[in-house]
């Protein structure tokens, strides 16, 4: 099932009351501690609907020990992803917010040719330890995993995404929201530098809701949704 919980996954389904064309199903990840309900007590899932797009959303809250223990590729896969595609859905895009920003990179990592795009907001990409290993090595490009002190999740995300932004594949497309008082930006400054300008947008904000909420609108206004995903099968 969509709904319901499975896996150690809790997850809440939001259907689209619009028409046309092959939906999308926007999985939305949520930060450490934060309840999947949230994304709708937020104004979340409200901006995608006010705005009649044909996306139905579940609202994942995985547990914090998918994360530790590296199952959550498994846990997001058996308990969302493999019933949305016998049901028949072939866009599948991921929302993650803060730690669910890695959580949708490392799911990206292992199955890529299913993912149309990914929404980063505030993502986590590592601690201070490693993103100061990705400053002092130059940037997201040259850092190398040889030696790092970053974990096995980080090192597995970091390094796919080296992967995606060195070969520039049309499918998954990737964007990228983020507070410029943030308190991960220095993180985020490094992979907007790869990104195409049109897919990164900032706001004078911290690591918030408000923040999150006013960059989800500006990346709704850029329509991320409306190129047919012709890569996912």
């Amino acid at each position: 099932m969509l709904l319901g919980r499975g896996t150690s996954v809790i997850t809440s389904l939001h259907h689209s009351t619009a028409c046309g064309g092959d939906r999308v199903l926007l999985v939305m990840l949520p930060g450490a501690g934060i309840a999947a309900g949230e994304f709708a007590e937020h104004g979340m899932v409200a901006s995608v609907q006010e705005r009649g797009l044909a996306i139905d959303i579940v609202a994942a809250c995985p547990a914090l020990d998918l994360y530790l223990d590296g199952t959550i590729i498994e846990a997001l896969h058996c308990s969302i992803v493999t019933p949305a595609l016998a049901r028949g859905y072939k866009r599948l895009w991921f929302l993650g917010v803060s730690l669910g920003g890695m959580g949708a990179l490392l799911y990206t990592s292992a199955h890529a040719e299913q993912v149309e795009g990914l929404v980063l907001l505030a993502p986590f990409l590592g601690v201070q330890g490693t993103v100061a290993e990705l400053v002092e090595a130059g940037g997201l490009a040259s850092w190398s995993p040889s030696g790092s002190s970053a974990t096995m999740t980080e090192r597995q995300s970091l390094v796919w995404l080296q992967s995606l932004l060195a070969r520039k594949p049309a499918c998954p497309a990737l964007y990228l929201g983020y507070g410029r008082r943030d308190r991960f930006a220095r993180g985020h400054r490094m992979l907007a530098e790869w990104l195409p300008k049109e897919r990164v947008v900032t706001v004078e904000g911290g690591h918030d809701w408000d923040t999150w909420l006013a960059l989800w609108r500006q990346l709704l206004d850029a329509a991320p949704f409306a190129a047919n995903g012709s890569n996912v099968r």
